[in-house]
């Protein structure tokens, strides 16, 4: 492969997506255990020492930004356990380059720590919540954390972070009774309420074959009002959004299996454990690691980037009614 130089290259893949966003997982520890993200027989922890460091990540985050990535979400695991993220967002906030920074959190830790989120610049923040039955929030998580969640998210709302998107996935069988009062949020809240297909990626205790898709979502909500689509803005994800007449937020679906959106995804991943990943539901991945704790150069590692992007599948494989399984866990990869 040629030798690009990192000031001028851009990362376009063979099907001539731009890929501008990074999403960036910093742990693969999580303080909840989720029935559709973690087996009983627990998939066994990176150590310490296989996770890249700060200082690791801010320099790939550099180089990205060289070959035209804007936009970083941080992620996990749950990225609020690991020690030292409140300077780590300060300083990847203030990397020249990037004009979006996020984080999504499950907010177990959230209520105690906005403070320090929002004095490091973030502004947009996903909370992943799956019910708002208490009972039922014990029941997928392990852990009788729902007040605290909410607790988090009202507080956040309070002090004026924008969008606070609520991550739903659709799990039949166990939070599709409840579809219309999360929807409903949306009227008595400006939050972005989305609504996730369950994507079968590595090792849980969740049937792959119990899926609900948007379609049938969309159908369930629409009891209570007209949906109207909501034009897309520069960084948007993959979320088809829609509002409900006078609601003062959003709701939106990610359609990963029934309407994957593979042809306009401008993704690439960054793992806990160095490595970068051109597709989510694909298990391909190039090794930054190695190369970083060898003293390698900037060219080298961006080089990295375009072989990652070779790799960079035109569509996933994953049906919707026959999915496969990626095998990666998805805590590690900042699905």
């Amino acid at each position: 492969m040629e030798i690009q130089t990192v000031k001028d290259a851009k990362l376009i893949d063979n099907c001539n997506r731009h890929l501008n966003y990074l999403r960036i997982s910093i742990t693969d520890r999580c303080n909840l255990q989720c029935r559709y993200c973690v087996p009983h027989d627990l998939v066994p922890k990176l150590s310490y020492g296989e996770i890249l460091t700060y200082e690791e990540i801010l320099r790939v985050v550099r180089i990205a930004t060289r070959l035209g990535i804007s936009k970083v979400r941080v992620t996990g695991g749950e990225p609020l356990v690991r020690k030292g993220v409140y300077d780590f967002l300060k300083a990847l906030v203030a990397t020249e380059g990037l004009k979006d920074v996020s984080l999504t959190t499950n907010g177990v830790l959230l209520k105690d720590n906005l403070l320090k989120i929002q004095s490091a610049g973030i502004a947009r923040i996903n909370v992943s919540l799956d019910t708002l039955n208490r009972k039922k929030y014990r029941e997928i998580t392990g852990y009788d954390d729902f007040d605290r969640v909410w607790q988090g998210i009202e507080k956040a709302h309070d002090m004026g972070f924008y969008p606070i998107k609520l991550n739903i996935v659709a799990l039949k069988g166990v939070n599709d009774d409840e579809f219309v009062e999360m929807a409903r949020l949306s009227f008595r809240y400006p939050f972005h309420v989305r609504f996730i297909e369950y994507m079968p990626i590595g090792q849980s205790d969740f049937s792959a074959g119990s899926l609900l898709l948007a379609p049938e979502i969309k159908d369930r909500i629409r009891a209570i009002g007209n949906l109207v689509p909501v034009q897309g803005v520069q960084h948007d994800g993959p979320a088809q959004r829609y509002k409900f007449e006078d609601a003062k937020g959003e709701v939106g679906f990610i359609p990963a299996l029934s309407q994957h959106f593979c042809n306009k995804c401008n993704r690439l991943r960054l793992t806990a454990s160095g490595h970068l990943r051109p597709c989510l539901l694909a298990d391909h991945q190039e090794d930054l690691k190695d190369l970083l704790r060898k003293g390698c150069s900037d060219q080298e590692l961006a080089n990295i980037f375009f072989m990652a992007i070779r790799h960079k599948p035109s569509d996933h494989n994953l049906a919707s009614q026959n999915p496969t399984r990626v095998c990666s866990q998805m805590r590690a990869i900042g699905g």
